[in-house]
């Protein structure tokens, strides 16, 4: 399974449920790499697209705790548990997490590779992905050259959890 992930300096994500910044570069990176596959979030990040609906060319599965909810074109399960088993039907190399903060969290244990578009600046941020650099069993397996973007640079980096050597 992989993530898919834009984050500032201080690994920030977003602000009351925005992207932190929109950086053509990055969107086309994320609509290439996610096209065709299944993505998963949750019911805030689904409801932070334009118009509140799935993205387009994809299986969209959103994981809420609300019994009620419903939305055309989606599928809506109702714990980590429903969702793990409904992704046993997808190639796992085809699964992209696309967040918000818990839904990256709950997932982080299950996922092999995390695509990360780090920004070189710091926003304000209400919202943050696990700091990868600190975690022993991520490596960075992968980087682009530094970009920019009017006065922003960013770099995307590949990040694989790290094989257990017997």
């Amino acid at each position: 399974m992989n993530m898919i992930v834009a984050v500032d300096k201080h690994w920030g994500i977003g602000y009351k449920n925005r992207l932190l910044v929109s950086i053509p570069a990055d969107m086309k990176f994320f609509r290439e790499t996610t096209t065709g596959n299944v993505v998963v979030m949750g019911r805030r990040t689904l409801e932070s697209f334009p118009n509140g609906l799935p993205l387009l060319n994809r299986t969209n599965i959103v994981l809420t705790r609300n019994k009620k909810y419903q939305v055309k074109n989606a599928v809506v399960l109702h714990t980590p548990e429903e969702v793990l088993e409904k992704l046993k039907e997808y190639p796992s190399d085809k699964v992209y997490v696309i967040g918000g903060e818990s839904i990256y969290r709950q997932f982080l244990p299950y996922c092999d590779v995390v695509h990360v578009t780090k920004i070189d600046r710091l926003y304000q941020a209400d919202a943050f992905f696990p700091n990868l650099d600190e975690m022993e069993e991520w490596e960075i397996t992968g980087d682009s050259e530094e970009q920019t973007y009017f006065d922003l640079e960013y770099t995307f980096y590949r990040y694989e959890k790290k094989k257990v050597r017997i």
